[in-house]
């Protein structure tokens, strides 16, 4: 998409291989590779938007090598800005998958007792062979394990009822691991997030960088925010129309033009930097600007409901 922009020099999303893997998070994933020993039940956070995006395949690897096998629940956090109808059909995904899956929104708090009720229901049995054998009061061991910017704290935070995990906005505030006491029953295990060396795929780590996850500088915005309107055009064109005032007929009519794809999509991505005032000296639409207020009208839900991954 490197029409009408002044730096040919820009990277593309199309043609950047993403590697991101700092000392800290090789660190991590060792750490998870020795607590995973200590717990009885791993609890995997996703972004509700991207399921499997969110995934991180490194966990699967570590989980296998594990020769006692841990049990394992999904949370789709974030579940308050996502289209709950896709929700729905994630979660009916994973069950399909014999995965035991929640949606959660950490902000209200919906969903969190039901965790803590699954929680306690998959080592009941294993907890009465504990008692059988004189372990009276044996604690159930629950690791927490997420990428950056899923919402790993805040979910902690109101399963534990205090502020026990740093709260941040930027991916990787939490950096170290902490046991934190549930209830009389549930410890649970936080962890840093941590993200996998390399994305394979484009569509991945578009995906990322749309909620956050991937920090803005790591690709370009422009790029990033044409995609995302691209994606919303053909998937949520009513929430594109409603947020800025298009009429469909307008939409509709510059979509169907006899004109590449991109060009139609970027001049519908200059209107909207017209009608927000993201406008530079001399009347040009500021792109950079207008990438930015597209990208936190989608991250602060003034788009509305979003799933980007669809079963």
């Amino acid at each position: 998409m490197n029409n009408n922009k002044e730096n040919n020099n820009e990277k593309s999303c199309a043609s950047t291989s993403i590697n991101w893997f700092p000392g800290h998070m090789a660190k991590t994933r060792r750490q998870i590779e020795e607590d995973l020993k200590l717990v009885d039940i791993v609890v995997e956070m996703l972004d509700a938007r991207i399921p499997i995006a969110s995934q991180n395949p490194d966990l699967k690897q570590i989980m296998e090598k594990n020769p006692n096998g841990k049990k394992k629940i999904v949370v789709l956090n974030k579940s308050d800005i996502a289209d709950e109808k896709e929700t729905k059909r994630w979660l009916e995904y994973f069950q399909q998958k014999n995965i035991i899956a929640i949606s959660t929104d950490s902000n209200s708090g919906k969903g969190i007792n039901e965790c803590i009720r699954k929680i306690e229901k998959e080592m009941e049995e294993e907890l009465a062979k504990s008692a059988q054998k004189g372990r009276i009061g044996r604690k159930i061991k629950v690791m927490i394990v997420g990428i950056p910017n899923v919402g790993k704290s805040s979910f902690i935070n109101r399963i534990a009822k205090k502020n026990s995990a740093e709260v941040g906005n930027k991916p990787g505030v939490t950096k170290r691991k902490q046991w934190i006491r549930i209830n009389e029953t549930v410890e649970l295990l936080d962890t840093p997030g941590v993200l996998w060396p390399k994305f394979e795929s484009q569509e991945v780590a578009l995906n990322l960088s749309y909620t956050g996850t991937i920090k803005d500088d790591i690709l370009d915005k422009v790029e990033v925010a044409y995609q995302l309107l691209r994606y919303l055009l053909y998937n949520y064109k009513t929430n594109v129309i409603n947020r800025y005032n298009f009429s469909e007929q307008e939409i509709d009519e510059i979509l169907n033009r006899d004109e590449e794809e991109n060009i139609n999509i970027y001049e519908i991505m200059q209107k909207i930097g017209r009608k927000r005032g993201a406008i530079r000296a001399g009347g040009e639409v500021d792109d950079e600007k207008n990438a930015r207020l597209i990208l936190d009208d989608f991250r602060n839900c003034k788009l509305g409901k979003i799933t980007l991954e669809k079963v």
